[in-house]
């Protein structure tokens, strides 16, 4: 096997989500929900029902401002007896990743009803006269989430309302001091998709990457506190990195893994890389 797969498979920790309640809204199923926290819903008859096919927000919410409202006070509710914390970010519902929003739920949520996240992610490439180099960060040491470890030079969510190139740009100003006419020269090359059972609940996560080519006399600088610093890698480098360590963050991992096989530094062709390839789609 090869030894980048253990980092898809640690992404894909969970083959089946069936152990779980379907969550609806409306027809719609958009979420997995666990035992305790279906039967923490059981004292709110008024705004979710229960039936065979599992857990259903109020049919009397009939619109997305109705049911994100409903969603809103759920959460508040659902926080005051620890099954989940509050981030203060709207993020859009969908069924499908390209569906319809059909609600929004707070960011601190999404684990805990196992609805879709998005977020976006993007390669910094520079090409140099010795090959391909990567701008890669250092995430910041006090961060709740894989602290100290390495990330992509941009990284986040995607808020409730936005497009992933929207977002893109917004996050590249905040976190790296992007200016926009350079990140809007960003193109999408694809996706890579996730099932992760954690403390919080179920990530179904979707990643929409993006490469950018940099010139080699702008440097990232960081601009939040995501990061503490920005460092340019060869790319042979990082490929040893995430083959041979567990130093970079989770997911970052499959987006890098996307990079090397479009980049010829996996074989692509190969039954490994083709492997790899099949997995980084497993979620949603």
């Amino acid at each position: 096997m090869s030894p980048f797969q253990r980092h898809i498979d640690a992404c894909n920790n969970t083959p089946s989500p069936h152990h779980l309640l379907p969550f609806r809204i409306a027809a719609a199923q958009v979420g997995w929900v666990r035992p305790e926290l279906a039967q923490a819903l059981t004292f709110l008859p008024r705004d979710v029902h229960f039936d065979a096919g599992g857990v259903a927000l109020a049919a009397r919410f009939r619109t997305p401002p109705a049911r994100s409202a409903a969603l809103e006070a759920l959460s508040l509710q659902l926080r005051d007896r620890g099954f989940l914390r509050i981030r203060g970010e709207p993020f859009d519902i969908r069924a499908a990743a390209d569906g319809p929003v059909l609600a929004t739920i707070d960011r601190g949520a999404i684990p805990a009803f196992g609805v879709i996240g998005q977020g976006v992610h993007l390669n910094g490439l520079v090409r140099k006269e010795d090959g391909l180099h990567v701008w890669v960060g250092i995430r910041a040491r006090d961060k709740a989430v894989a602290p100290g470890l390495i990330d992509n030079v941009v990284a986040g969510g995607i808020p409730a309302g936005m497009t992933p190139a929207n977002c893109l740009l917004k996050e590249a100003v905040e976190e790296a001091a992007m200016p926009p006419a350079l990140t809007a020269l960003a193109r999408p090359t694809g996706r890579a998709s996730y099932i992760l059972s954690n403390e919080e609940g179920l990530r179904r996560d979707v990643l929409h990457i993006f490469d950018l080519e940099l010139p080699e006399d702008f440097i990232p600088r960081p601009n939040d506190d995501e990061v503490e610093r920005f460092e340019l890698w060869p790319a042979a480098r990082l490929l040893a990195v995430v083959r041979d360590t567990d130093s970079v963050k989770f997911n970052v991992n499959l987006v890098l893994i996307d990079l090397f096989l479009r980049e010829g530094l996996i074989d692509a062709a190969s039954p490994d890389g083709q492997a790899l390839r099949a997995g980084l789609l497993a979620g949603p």
